[in-house]
């Protein structure tokens, strides 16, 4: 394999751009059970009582997450974001209007590796959020297993992430007044194991729960389609019934979470790393869909407005995906 190396005068912006990308791939692989160790290892030090200062606020502040989070707007507006955005580029795009009288449950389409779209657009203020949807405050759902990091969960409350269970989305969609975003990536950790270049299968075939929870709160469902998003990395071949697509199914069974082995570049080479490629990224958010309130929907309403959702994100991929460079022969694929 040919080894492509990067030059060696790069300017200062593409410099701090990649560096925004370094401290966000490596902050959630490992920065997680860094804060882990930290707050184990202050114990053993003379900075003992940082530890028990921090357990006696966690305690206190145990139900925050599924309390629609706390938010920290000088987190969310950092520069970092800004350069994050411009590395790859990441554009959100819209095609109508929110009422912020409502609240709105997004169904994020495809996971990819590691949800760039998701992150940098509803978790950030990078893309301009707030200026497109004015009056909305979005919410964005992430496995439970992340809160339970000391440290790391204040970081990603600060950028509006909250746990993935119905407790918490209820918590968002009930809100009285509207103006409130819930955004829930349907295909979870487990299309992760399927994000490569130019594939376009979705995990959303029996994904009926997030529909449901939109149904008993009367939120309008709106589909997001992230094109681009499974462009960032290759993944190592992982087809259904190998053994490794079998242990990474295993893996997530036990842990929770999907282990997809993933490579693209690295800092000083083109050919071999796991920072992303650079290649942008269009968030397309969707037309709001109509939902009318029910306390206890039963199967066959449920099933109806899936129908409709998938009918929708497919108009919404269908539309637009010229534009972002995908072939007319190319269709959407739900498992």
């Amino acid at each position: 394999m040919k080894v492509e190396f990067a030059p060696l005068s790069i300017p200062l912006e593409r410099r701090l751009q990649t560096a925004s990308v370094i401290q966000w791939v490596f902050g959630f692989l490992g920065l997680a059970q860094c804060c882990i160790a930290l707050f184990i290892g202050l114990f053993f030090t003379r900075f003992w009582l940082v530890s028990v200062l921090y357990a006696a606020w966690w305690l206190l502040d145990w139900d925050t997450p599924r309390k629609g989070g706390r938010r920290i707007h000088c987190v969310r507006n950092s520069i970092v974001w800004r350069y994050m955005r411009d590395y790859f580029p990441i554009t959100l795009v819209k095609t109508a209007e929110l009422d912020p009288s409502k609240n709105y449950l997004f169904g994020f389409h495809p996971h990819g590796v590691l949800v760039a779209g998701a992150f940098v657009n509803f978790c950030t203020e990078a893309t301009g959020f707030s200026q497109l949807f004015p009056g909305i405050t979005p919410h964005v759902m992430m496995l439970n297993l992340w809160f339970r990091a000391p440290f790391f969960r204040d970081y990603l409350l600060s950028g509006g992430l909250i746990p993935s269970d119905k407790d918490s989305a209820s918590y968002v969609l009930r809100r009285k007044g509207g103006g409130n975003m819930l955004t829930i990536v349907v295909g979870g950790a487990q299309e992760a194991l399927d994000a490569r270049p130019g594939a376009f299968t979705l995990l959303l075939k029996n994904r009926k729960g997030f529909v449901r929870v939109a149904i008993e709160h009367g939120a309008p469902l709106v589909p997001v389609f992230s094109f681009g998003e499974n462009e960032l990395f290759d993944q190592v071949d992982n087809p259904k019934g190998s053994w490794l697509r079998r242990m990474q199914h295993r893996l997530q069974q036990i842990m929770g979470i999907s282990l997809p082995l993933f490579h693209a570049r690295g800092v000083f080479q083109y050919s071999l790393g796991l920072l992303p490629y650079r290649r942008p990224i269009f968030t397309v958010v969707g037309k709001p869909i109509k939902v009318e309130k029910k306390h206890n929907p039963s199967q066959e309403e449920v099933d109806r407005v899936h129908q409709t959702y998938i009918q929708e994100l497919c108009k919404l991929f269908e539309e637009h995906k010229t534009k972002y460079n995908v072939p007319e022969d190319k269709h959407l694929e739900f498992i």
